[in-house]
């Protein structure tokens, strides 16, 4: 998820920072999104990277990520996560993953975007239906630049 929203937040012409593991952070640049490694003083590097104020502040992995945008000022109705809904409550942020946008128009727009080679879907893996197992394992891991493809 969060390589699509890193994609279409540039597409809006969004300043992006992107918190990934080092191996993830060739992809973000090319993508043009500023690559920081996740972990301790994460806030103020985020600041220091930013230049300035946090505006807004999209969750793809889960807590302490709520926290953290709120430390940085940013106001909660532009906090969104797709996956911390007990953060979401808790502090009246959004918690509009993927259900918000699913309508024929928005897959249509992606579809264009894809088509036109302005948005990328990358694949981690792909894997046979009888290895759903090791699929799993492997999104469990949170770790992935992608989509987990499972091929009958």
């Amino acid at each position: 998820m969060g390589s699509l929203v890193v994609q279409l937040a540039r597409h809006a012409g969004a300043t992006v920072i992107g918190l990934a593991s080092e191996p993830h952070h060739a992809w973000l640049a090319r993508h043009g999104a500023i690559p920081l490694t996740y972990g301790e003083d994460v806030g103020d590097r985020i600041r220091a990277a930013a230049g300035g104020p946090t505006d807004a502040f999209i969750d793809t992995f889960g807590a302490p990520y709520i926290e953290l945008a709120l430390e940085l000022g940013v106001p909660g109705e532009r906090i969104n996560t797709i996956i911390d809904f007990p953060g979401a409550a808790k502090h009246g942020t959004k918690a509009e993953g993927s259900a918000a946008a699913a309508s024929a128009d928005v897959l249509r727009y992606l579809a264009t975007l894809i088509a036109d080679g302005d948005l990328e879907i990358p694949v981690a893996g792909v894997h046979r239906l009888d290895e759903v197992r090791e699929a799993f394992r492997e999104l469990e891991r949170r770790h992935t630049n992608g989509k987990i493809v499972l091929r009958p």
